[in-house]
């Protein structure tokens, strides 16, 4: 059914309840897995007055970003079994859910498999839901793994 799962991570990376279904999901069909992690672009800003002296420059802050997915993948792959191919790829964009969907195609994923921390209420509304994005403007199927 599945040849290529996408799986978003996040800097939480997977839990051990999400790595199981996104390996069971994988063994069904022996598919590959790529993790995926989306940057923003723009480093973090500050308001204070110790931000004139706090300055990241967009060079510090790429880096920085590479290194943590780094971190994420080296992390996520250790709790998957050796004969599960799994590939990683980082992707820079503004937009995280915009990101996943970039990711999909660039992988030539056939399903996005991704974690949702179910914000229902006023946090839904301030605090918007990655996956949801994603279902929305994905053309690709979506499982929501609830976390």
């Amino acid at each position: 059914m599945f040849k290529n799962i996408l799986v978003p991570i996040s800097g939480d990376s997977l839990t051990k309840s999400e790595l199981k279904e996104v390996i069971k999901l994988a063994s069904i069909d022996q598919a590959k897995v790529t993790l995926a992690f989306v940057s923003d672009p723009l480093g973090p800003y500050m308001y204070s007055d110790l931000a004139s002296q706090v300055v990241i420059s967009e060079k510090k802050h790429q880096k920085a970003c590479v290194e943590f997915a780094k971190r994420l993948f080296a992390k996520s792959k250790a709790m998957m079994p050796k004969d599960l191919e799994v590939n990683t790829l980082h992707i820079i964009h503004p937009n995280v859910a915009d990101g996943i969907i970039d990711a999909a195609k660039a992988s030539k994923a056939d399903v996005i498999m991704m974690a949702s921390h179910k914000r229902t209420g006023i946090k839904g509304f301030f605090l918007r839901s990655e996956a949801l994005e994603v279902i929305l403007h994905s053309k690709l199927p979506v499982l929501v793994m609830n976390t």
